[in-house]
């Protein structure tokens, strides 16, 4: 990778079906047919031009210039949540019961049949070499780690009752699928509703919320004016916490809220006063009384507990049955897989070069929304993932849409976001797995464009200590980065 400003490459912006003025609606209306345009029969090409160029000036004088960390021009969404609803067909919003439960049985029973081929057939009379076994047996993990995180999907489906129409059935599977992977599923739901009520607001996001400049300084010890002079971080420093994110990334999120927002004191309740991130302060997904959760969540946070404590009885029952030996092997290290694939599935999701975060004053749900991006993992995301990779801009805008409309539904909101749709479906399988580490280099900390004005001095890009992309802002000691 180039430690260069990367220029306008094509995988960035493939899928934008229009880059002209008018393929985005206005936020001032409330659909495109509420805005009235010029026929261009009777507009001059020259006159066009001048609109065009007057548009450019007022987006500048508002906002100044805004690069992402590749170097490219950024624009500030300006459609509606309508105009979006609006494109989408009909029956994309359809959901249906019976078909979401059949793939529900197919990913269970696909477990099922893998544990029992292997449970009778990988053994030292069917097969004598040790190694190859072994081989055969960490297999067998990663494949039910895939198997294990279509459950969670689905169980992700009915967390936000796409699932079907029926409340009951969403959190009665959801409840039982994400409890056999030790998923408190009411706590992670309301959770997650936030996240998604907040997608990109530096001041309420529940995920992979990015650390400012000067939270990345503090935790290097320097300070924030100092990270343009700092020496580029090596290699095997950005592995050691690559790996760390991908093991534990999952259980510390649910512990310690680590990677969630941090300013629980706002919360209306008061039932943030004085707690912060961290072990041992109240704040997790497990805690009736977290501020995660309003009062009125206790009994469900109760319920998810429940469900824990019955599946990790279960375990321990197996353990004591059948040795925790093989139980590792069956269960436990397919269970750190699935942990993985969320962590990268959600990290990609959120996290990359071309994608902003807002503050609190220039967020609004649209642009929140936008601030995602669309991936490509093959065979595997498709078909064992539900597409939960491919379609996740579509799933921000309307999460009840169930997954097997989202392909569709995708397709019909690309020409109202226009330019600002994201996907990057570089490489397929492969070049998902190569956007960790590119985003692991690239995305660093988050802070302002350097000709940023007004509002968009709230509008805040990745940079990074490794000399890649659009340069840190320089400061000067003691000044700070305030809108």
């Amino acid at each position: 990778m180039s430690s260069t400003a990367v220029p306008q490459r094509t995988v960035l912006q493939r899928t934008v079906t229009s880059t002209t003025a008018d393929s985005s609606p206005s936020t001032a209306a409330g659909s495109p047919n509420d805005t009235p345009r010029q026929s261009p029969s009777s507009t001059s090409l020259s006159s066009m031009s001048s609109l065009g160029e007057a548009k450019e000036e007022k987006k500048e004088k508002e906002y100044g210039k805004l690069l992402d960390t590749y170097g490219n021009e950024f624009e500030i969404p300006n459609y509606t949540i309508k105009d979006i609803r609006d494109a989408i067909p009909k029956h994309c919003f359809e959901r249906d019961g019976l078909r979401s439960m059949s793939y529900v049985v197919r990913d269970v029973a696909s477990l099922a049949i893998t544990f029992t081929l292997y449970y009778n057939f990988v053994t030292p009379e069917y097969i004598p070499s040790t190694a190859i076994r072994a081989v055969l047996w960490t297999f067998y993990t990663i494949i039910q780690g895939l198997f294990g995180t279509g459950i969670w999907v689905l169980a992700h489906e009915c967390g936000h009752q796409a699932f079907s129409t029926s409340k009951l059935l969403n959190d009665t599977t959801g409840l039982i699928c994400h409890s056999a992977l030790l998923v408190p599923y009411f706590s992670w739901k309301l959770s997650h509703g936030k996240h998604h009520k907040a997608t990109g607001n530096m001041a309420r996001d529940m995920v992979f919320l990015p650390k400012t400049r000067e939270q990345y300084a503090t935790r290097i010890g320097k300070m924030a004016h100092e990270l343009h002079e700092l020496t580029e971080e090596t290699p095997i420093v950005t592995f050691i916490h690559s790996v760390g994110q991908q093991l534990l990334g999952w259980p510390m999120y649910l512990f310690s809220n680590v990677t969630g927002h941090n300013n629980h004191e706002r919360q209306s309740e008061g039932r943030g006063k004085g707690k912060v991130n961290g072990y041992f302060t109240g704040v997790n997904h497990f805690n009736p009384s977290s501020p995660l959760y309003e009062a009125k969540d206790a009994k469900l946070i109760l319920i998810s507990d429940l469900g824990l404590a019955v599946m990790i009885s279960i375990l321990v029952a197996l353990c004591k049955a059948f040795t925790f030996k093989n139980m590792l092997v069956w269960y436990f290290l397919p269970y750190l897989w699935v942990n993985h694939w969320l962590v990268a599935i959600t990290y990609l999701q959120h996290t990359d070069p071309t994608l902003p975060h807002y503050s609190a004053e220039s967020w609004n749900y649209v642009r929140g929304a936008a601030a995602t991006i669309d991936r490509d993992f093959g065979f595997i995301g498709r078909t064992l993932l539900h597409g939960i990779i491919e379609t996740h801009v579509l799933h921000h805008y309307v999460s009840t849409i169930p997954f097997y409309h989202a392909d569709e539904a995708t397709e019909a909101i690309k020409p109202v976001m226009g330019r600002h749709y994201r996907a990057n479906t570089e490489g397929g399988a492969l070049g998902f797995l190569k956007s960790m580490w590119v985003s692991a280099r690239w995305c660093q900390w988050v802070e302002p464009s350097e000709g940023a004005v007004g509002e968009g001095k709230g509008v805040y890009f990745y940079r990074n200590r490794n000399g890649l992309g659009t340069a840190p802002l320089k400061l000067a000691p003691g000044e700070t980065l305030q809108q």
